[in-house]
């Protein structure tokens, strides 16, 4: 994973992984949700990719985008 770069200084995500039509977020209670193009939608995944880019509003845009917060494919607890 690579780490989030946090640039507003308060953000709760972690760390990010990219995949092809998926990203795996991090945040920092330590669990891990994956995010498909199947399970959230193409769109919200590709913007979610475009906001771990940038570092900036990734939790945001996961806590405001209802079919984005629930519509995680796989959660893993804290390694």
């Amino acid at each position: 994973m690579e780490r989030y770069r946090n640039l507003s200084g308060d953000s709760g995500v972690e760390a990010y992984a990219l995949g092809v039509g998926c990203i795996a977020v991090r945040f920092r209670s330590g669990v891990t949700y994956w995010y498909t193009d199947a399970s959230a939608g193409a769109d919200h995944v590709a913007e979610m990719s475009r906001l771990a880019q940038r570092g900036l509003g990734l939790s945001t845009y996961i806590s405001t985008h209802d079919e984005v917060s629930a519509g995680y494919a796989r959660k893993d607890p804290d390694d």
